[in-house]
């Protein structure tokens, strides 16, 4: 009899179903006299009997449980499976009572994944001889998505990413593995290299900056004593002398004096790469005491006629020395 809009199912009109626009009714085929034998009638040539355990997230000593090939529409699409070669209505009561808690543990481990609202468990046979057992979750929030049609929606969907699979599978097989079994499902490998070094890198504008800083030279202007003064500070024990000595009285060079530069006037610059700037201005501002060097260091004796003073101050941008 032909079918019209109105004589389809009230279910095409759900918001769950999958499909809109004009629909038609197929026509019904014939019945067979004699249907034809599913898949893995005989155990020797049963896909499952045949898969080795690798193939599966989770194995025990009666139950097994896999997942599709690669990642489908759904958060997570599961198949529970008996070891043995049985139908649903071949198990025994030993695997019949296992069943429902095999059951109700699986539901609640794929529920338990983020953003699964139900699960939906399922059994047709129709294909298979072997014993198996569907698991769907539908998305938590996807409205459109539930009751009879969520198989449907699974094949429609695009994939979910492979990385969120992957790691929705080892959180199944971890749960099952709680109450025994063995998990084979592993996490996602995340491919991560250590850094070279735990300071953070420098940005090439830093890096500039630090050479420009490092190459421009600093320099500390220390001054001598004036003209005609009688005083001359006290160098320090163990070190080179930042003012050059003054000469004596009779015109000759004190015991120690170095370089052609002894007797000189006027500032002298100093390379800030040989002394540090706070060693050299305190060396050359600290008043000495007679016999005992600023660093508390024996000082080194005076010429003689030359009397020991306070060393004159220089003023930062000045050129003039100061009396303290």
């Amino acid at each position: 009899m032909p079918h019209s809009p109105d004589s389809v199912p009230a279910y095409t009109k759900w918001p769950s179903f999958p499909f809109e626009g004009d629909l038609r009714v197929k026509k019904l085929a014939t019945p067979v006299d004699a249907e034809p034998r599913r898949k893995g009638e005989d155990a020797a040539e049963c896909i499952a009997c045949n898969t080795p355990d690798d193939a599966y997230i989770w194995v025990s000593e009666r139950w097994r449980v896999r997942a599709m090939e690669r990642p489908t529409g759904l958060p997570m699409v599961l198949i529970l499976e008996a070891r043995s070669h049985l139908d649903l209505g071949d198990l025994p009561n030993l695997l019949a009572a296992e069943l429902g808690v095999m059951t109700v543990r699986l539901e609640r481990a794929v529920r338990s994944l983020d953003g699964v609202a139900r699960v939906h468990v399922n059994r047709w046979g129709d294909s298979s001889a072997h014993l198996h057992m569907w698991f769907l979750a539908r998305p938590y929030g996807q409205l459109q998505l539930r009751g009879t049609f969520l198989s449907l929606w699974d094949d429609i969907l695009p994939p979910i990413a492979e990385s969120v699979w992957r790691e929705n599978l080892a959180l199944v097989a971890a749960w099952l593995a709680e109450f025994g079994g063995t998990a084979l499902a592993e996490p996602p490998h995340i491919e991560w290299q250590a850094p070279s070094s735990l300071t953070p890198r420098s940005t090439p504008a830093a890096v500039a900056a630090a050479v420009e800083s490092v190459a421009e030279p600093l320099s500390v202007a220390i001054a001598e004593a004036p003209e005609g003064s009688d005083s001359a500070p006290a160098p320090d024990a163990g070190s080179t002398p930042l003012v050059p000595p003054q000469p004596t009285r009779d015109g000759r060079a004190p015991v120690g004096a170095a370089g052609p530069a002894a007797g000189a006037s006027g500032a002298k610059a100093v390379p800030a790469e040989k002394e540090s700037l706070g060693a050299r201005l305190e060396a050359a501002a600290a008043p000495g005491v007679d016999g005992v060097a600023p660093n508390g260091g024996e000082a080194a004796p005076a010429p003689d006629g030359v009397k020991r003073g306070p060393a004159p101050v220089v003023v930062a941008g000045s050129g003039k020395p100061t009396k303290p």
